[in-house]
């Protein structure tokens, strides 16, 4: 009999230590999708100010200036429930205005032009990387989430169901091309 219930309680102990481990898990999860949101958020935000900088320069011509000054305001006022769609339609105006590549030439000819080009390249190319972390994150917190065990011992807590953030965020072609010399 006592036997029996040593045994019960090694097995109770060992189950308590492996959902104790699997909200661990689950804590760690949350913790690197808060910092991969900022990473996010942080190039983000240096793309839009990089943009705003080359278009307040004078160096591009007005049409194209007003276009990329106008998103990436947008983009860095943007609500949060809006965020994903204002960041889209940056880097679809990035692509508009860069889709003819003597657009880069006019800005990498214009004094401290070498620079902004090195900066902007620098800032479309860091965001799907940033954006790839952030997802990958949330997509393994939600695969733990998934399971049984997470939601009958409601390891979650309450926190909240991590969501993606999904957005266009292809760089133009042009910089690309520019960043693998």
């Amino acid at each position: 009999m006592t036997a029996t219930l040593i045994w019960i309680l090694v097995a109770l102990v060992a189950i308590g230590l492996y959902l104790s481990w699997t909200a661990g898990r689950l804590d760690r999860l949350h913790a690197r999708i808060d910092a991969a949101r900022a990473a996010l958020d942080a190039q983000l935000v240096r793309r839009a100010s990089v943009t705003q900088e080359l278009a307040t320069s004078g160096v591009l011509d007005p049409a194209a200036s007003i276009v990329l000054y106008e998103a990436a305001h947008a983009a860095r006022q943007a609500e949060e429930e809006q965020r994903e769609v204002a960041e889209s339609e940056l880097s679809q105006a990035l692509r508009a205005v860069f889709a003819d590549a003597r657009q880069l030439e006019v800005v990498h000819e214009a004094p401290g032009g070498e620079a902004a080009t090195r900066e902007l390249t620098e800032a479309v190319r860091r965001v799907p990387m940033a954006r790839r972390f952030h997802n990958d994150a949330v997509g393994a917190a939600r695969r733990l989430r998934e399971h049984r065990k997470v939601r009958w011992f409601r390891l979650a807590g309450h926190a909240p169901f991590p969501m993606a953030f999904e957005m266009d965020d292809e760089p133009p072609a042009v910089l690309t091309d520019r960043s693998r010399t």
